[in-house]
């Protein structure tokens, strides 16, 4: 699995005009399945991701995990993530996971984090959605569960 981690002030989701999810100061990820991936690895990135310490301390520096300072996190499903432009001009998402597996792993995705005592908002997946963040950095990090 693929994700883009972005440490933000505040991120909301909304879809047909309706904000589904929102965070205040916490993480907003984007997440992809990909051909192949399985629950072990949804797991694994999840549990990474609520250790990745990128939260400023009180020194300064990025050394708190979003479990250290009782964040929450927006979760979004992307499989544009998993585009690959090595050739021509039009990007191919044939490495993403099929739909119905990747809205599995999106929803274990979730889960996992949950299960790591992170609060959690999720968007919809496949859904038109109009996302917006303050990004707090900026920092954003790309993490894969490989």
């Amino acid at each position: 699995m693929r994700a883009l981690v972005q440490r933000v002030s505040r991120a909301q989701v909304t879809v047909s005009g309706e904000v589904i999810g929102k965070t205040g100061h916490g993480l907003m990820i984007l997440v992809c399945a990909m051909q192949g991936d399985n629950e072990e690895q949804a797991s694994a990135l999840a549990a990474k991701i609520a250790k990745l310490r990128i939260f400023k301390d009180d020194a300064g520096k990025m050394n708190r995990s979003i479990l250290d300072t009782g964040g929450s996190a927006l979760v979004i499903s992307q499989f544009t993530l998993a585009a690959d432009t090595s050739r021509g001009n039009r990007p191919g998402f044939s490495n993403a996971a099929a739909p119905a597996e990747g809205e599995r792993l999106y929803e274990f995705f979730a889960q996992q984090l949950r299960a790591q005592n992170v609060q959690v908002e999720t968007g919809k997946f496949g859904a038109d959605m109009a996302v917006e963040l303050v990004n707090d950095g900026p920092v954003t990090i790309w993490v894969e569960s490989q």
